[in-house]
């Protein structure tokens, strides 16, 4: 991915992260994803009063993804504000491996520091179920 590609992305899921709805963990969380066809689909998490009803960033993302016709994930940013990284749950590693392949990469970044790291999808879930296995 080109750099220039790279600060869209992560702009783009800055902006989502701002539109969190996380008022009981106060805890921002937003994404973006680059499709194959180079549509970026943006995602935020939506807390409920109803825990654990909301939903998370990448979830989101890749919902919006789907409902425009995109169908693999290119690359994905993850935005979130933690002295540590703020990777993808666990639930949503799996989500993006349905939709990822093995050179997608999860972009981590901080809201005020940006980019952190970036890793292959086997980094963060090894001997993942997929697609492939059924």
């Amino acid at each position: 991915m080109e750099k220039n590609q790279l600060d869209t992305l992560i702009q783009k899921a800055t902006l989502a992260y701002k539109n969190a709805y996380a008022p009981y963990s106060k805890f921002n969380v937003g994404s973006a994803i680059l499709d194959e066809n180079n549509n970026i689909h943006l995602g935020c998490n939506v807390e409920n009063a109803a825990y654990p009803s909301g939903s998370c960033a990448e979830e989101q993302a890749i919902g919006n993804m789907i409902v425009n016709g995109g169908r693999l994930i290119k690359d994905i940013v993850v935005v979130g504000k933690s002295d540590f990284l703020v990777t993808p749950c666990g639930a949503c590693r799996q989500r993006i491996r349905e939709f990822c392949n093995k050179d997608t990469l999860i972009h981590i970044c901080h809201s005020t520091k940006g980019h952190q790291k970036s890793f292959k999808l086997d980094e963060l879930l090894t001997y993942s179920f997929g697609p492939e296995n059924l």
